[in-house]
């Protein structure tokens, strides 16, 4: 394993984790949108990650074992969360229905803030495990002198 390889898969996580937090924000802001271009109300949004192995040929394979099994991570795709939205009655809304009910996003903000919380964690993780290996890079090149 090698310090490349490192800070490779801790560079796919800090990418990850960057995209998690794009799509938390976006499901915050739109806690309240219940009109889309789709129609309805705006649905919940949540990455999918793989890891992801160096190589698909005998060569990646090994290397990849060889390395300790380090594969950075992948995001696979963006899900829609498949959860009915919420019934809120106003019949004064313009979206409402003819029972005077709204459908709106459901976004539990508290879920989303934990998540953020959670995303943020592991963002700083990867930035200290490139800060740590940029520094063993440097205590080596000081050896070498």
């Amino acid at each position: 394993m090698g310090l490349f390889d490192a800070l490779t898969t801790s560079a796919s996580g800090l990418s990850a984790q960057r995209l998690r937090m794009n799509l938390i924000s976006a499901n915050l802001a739109n806690v309240n949108t219940t009109r889309t271009e789709s129609g309805g109300p705006y649905e919940r949004k949540e990455p999918v990650f793989a890891a992801q192995p160096e190589g698909v040929s005998f060569r990646g394979v090994l290397d990849n074992e060889m390395s300790g099994g380090l594969t950075p991570v992948k995001v696979v795709d963006v899900i829609p969360d498949n959860r009915p939205p919420i019934l809120k009655y106003d019949p004064d809304h313009p979206d409402a229905d003819a029972e005077g009910y709204v459908a709106m996003p459901n976004i539990q903000v508290v879920e989303e803030m934990v998540n953020m919380m959670s995303a943020s964690r592991s963002y700083e993780a990867n930035v200290t495990a490139i800060k740590t290996i940029k520094s063993m890079v440097l205590k080596a090149m000081e050896i070498g002198r």
